[in-house]
């Protein structure tokens, strides 16, 4: 069990303003931080992360949360004694190093027997054990002081289109959402469901694939009103979308419950890098989006360490994620306060204010008015945005050079 944490990193987390601190409400996953790095042309590289070190090292970073899937924790074999031992300790190790568990999740891809999905598999028992897995691992996760239970459906979908008919394999996953969501009511649970989607991996095709189809899906269930998402990066980015247009899109609609914050290069797998390693413009705006627009859940980095690296490289790793989000912070800070792009953004926002007041919804008295109106394409036409001077200085920005 690794002591404390090198003392390099030390020096490092304590030694400028983007030090991560407890207010940051900055988490990770012990399947995170706790990736071996065993990919599917290589077995691990690095020895199994002991979940009560794994706290105290996150800790002594400035981390506030961690979470998990059932397994993460508590063997899947595991009798219920040493259930109970592991759970205490885990308790304990939590209270003695100042963290939470902010959010918690079931592990529905792993083991064989969910080779064809869980809730979605063609085979009932199959289903009804997914549900008694899930029934089980909420338990936990409320035990451990959870607020958000997140549903990842790895396996949700498939590689031989003629195996399963779509529109029933939706309707068995909302029949084991409402299911689910009715279990938390009758225990008197306060736990709110977050929708993870994704567009392949390790099926050929998933169902409910981005954030949109998650959407439509969630005004679909008995209780739409307990369930929202929690969309990564790397996810959007695997299907060649916005993420940030996704993330405000989920946050408009009051669903962004929880967020996955990694980072990808484009439309390939799963990549889960360091989080700002790679899309460094996106990331400046997703941060800005976060932080302006009143998010106030956990920043989760559902990201791994690279393959090549040892213990000591998984803490450079997690104390990376911390710094660059807390970095990039500070330059939406400077944006924000930089007189030449605001001037900048209320001219280019002002535009002809003769009818803006007509725009705000429809009266029979707006409508008359619109029909009526009169307007001069051609000039309007020859405006400039002055979008190319705002992306520059934008760019400045996130370069460090305003």
């Amino acid at each position: 069990m690794t002591a404390s944490l090198p003392p390099q990193i030390q020096r490092e987390s304590k030694s400028d303003q983007y030090a991560p601190r407890k207010e940051d409400k900055f988490s990770f996953g012990l399947w995170t931080v706790g990736n071996r790095g065993r990919d599917p042309f290589g077995d691990f590289v690095r020895p199994t992360l002991n979940p009560i070190s794994t706290v105290k090292m996150l800790s002594q970073l400035g981390a506030w949360g961690i979470n998990l899937h059932d397994n993460d924790l508590v063997p899947i074999d595991a009798t219920l004694a040493q259930r109970n031992r592991i759970v205490h300790e885990f308790k304990q190790a939590l209270s003695d190093y100042g963290m939470l568990v902010p959010m918690a999740t079931t592990n529905l891809f792993f083991h064989p027997v969910f080779k064809d999905g869980a809730f979605t598999c063609v085979d009932p028992a199959v289903r009804a054990f997914a549900l008694q897995k899930t029934m089980t691992a909420i338990d936990l996760g409320v035990e451990l002081g959870a607020a958000t239970y997140v549903f990842w459906g790895g396996r949700e979908g498939v590689d031989a289109e003629a195996g399963k008919d779509a529109v029933l394999a939706l309707k068995r996953m909302r029949d084991a959402l409402n299911f689910l969501c009715q279990y938390v009511i009758d225990k008197g649970y306060t736990l709110r469901f977050a929708l993870e989607p994704k567009p392949n991996e390790p099926r050929s095709d998933t169902y409910l694939p981005t954030i949109g189809h998650m959407l439509a899906f969630i005004y679909t269930l008995d209780h739409p009103e307990m369930v929202g998402l929690n969309p990564e990066v790397a996810h959007e980015h695997m299907a060649g979308l916005n993420f940030v247009h996704g993330v405000a899109q989920a946050l408009e609609a009051g669903k962004l419950f929880h967020i996955d914050l990694n980072d990808q290069k484009g439309p390939r797998y799963d990549q889960d890098f360091r989080f700002g390693s790679e899309n460094i413009k996106a990331t400046f705006f997703l941060v800005k989006l976060l932080e302006e627009k009143g998010y106030t859940g956990p920043r989760h980095f559902d990201a791994h360490c690279y393959r090549t690296e040892d213990e000591a490289g998984v803490w450079d790793f997690a104390l990376g994620c911390m710094r660059t989000y807390n970095m990039f912070k500070e330059k939406v800070r400077r944006f924000s306060a930089d007189t030449e792009i605001q001037a900048l953004l209320q001219e280019l926002n002002g535009g002809d204010q003769t009818y803006g007041g007509l725009l705000s919804g429809y009266t029979a008295e707006t409508m008359s008015k619109l029909k009526e109106a009169k307007f001069d394409i051609n000039r309007l036409a020859q405006r400039g945005y002055y979008y190319e001077r705002l992306d520059q200085l934008a760019v400045e920005i996130i370069l460090g050079l305003r």
